[in-house]
């Protein structure tokens, strides 16, 4: 079991740091100690010091997977002397700002078109450590079992951020429900949208609220 966590840990994890300035990180700190340690005396007696502390890695993620897969992880760093604290965030804006005000020590819950565009929207130096696992992106409804039987009119929710919300125009394009300029942009916007043969609804909202709507709106 440790193997496989050990192994979904290195697939999975995504640190996302601020570029300069940030606290060390866990690897840093000890790499460090052994480097800095003095060699060992055979002769010297036995020291009864404590054992140093654990170093503290502070990381935010949203709740799911990605809190979930650290919470998985922390007793084998803890193991490991890395005493792993996870900050929970239910918005995608708060990680980033925490992140680049050294609150955090990294953050794992965006991918790298969306760190770009809050860099560039914010002023932000974020830099990605290591690339991450794409969360697959579907669409779901209650009522609707396949594309034919969408309605005239129905309501579709997707994310009001620049990329997500490109993913998920891609994704109606890709199964014919709309036209985009270029359904290879992940950028893409509404204004993007040059047919909507089946007159769709297409409302934007915070991706943290999609699933609070999901009683509410008509969803494909």
């Amino acid at each position: 079991m440790k193997k496989v966590l050990l192994t979904l840990f290195s697939l999975t994890l995504v640190m996302v740091l601020a570029a300069c300035g940030n606290n060390n990180t866990a690897n840093n700190a000890a790499n460090s100690a052994a480097t800095n340690a003095p060699a060992a005396d055979a002769s010297a007696e036995p020291t009864t010091e404590p054992a140093a502390d654990p170093v503290t890695l502070v990381v935010g993620a949203s709740p799911v997977p990605h809190a979930e897969i650290l919470n998985a992880i922390a007793p084998l760093l803890e193991a490991q002397g890395i005493k792993l604290e996870v900050k929970e965030f239910t918005d995608y804006i708060l990680p980033n700002t925490q992140l680049a005000e050294k609150a955090l020590d990294a953050n794992f819950f965006q991918h790298k078109p969306y760190l770009d565009d809050q860099n560039t929207k914010n002023g932000t130096d974020l830099v990605s450590v290591t690339a991450v696992h794409v969360e697959p992106f579907g669409a779901y409804s209650k009522k609707i079992k396949s594309v034919d039987e969408l309605a005239d009119g129905a309501k579709v929710a997707i994310p009001n951020d620049a990329t997500n919300g490109g993913r998920a125009l891609i994704l109606l394009a890709k199964n014919g429900l709309i036209t985009l300029k270029d359904d290879t942009n992940i950028t893409s916007t509404k204004a993007d949208i040059t047919e909507n043969p089946k007159n769709l609804e297409i409302i934007e909202l915070d991706a943290a609220m999609l699933r609070a709507s999901w009683m509410k709106l008509t969803w494909l």
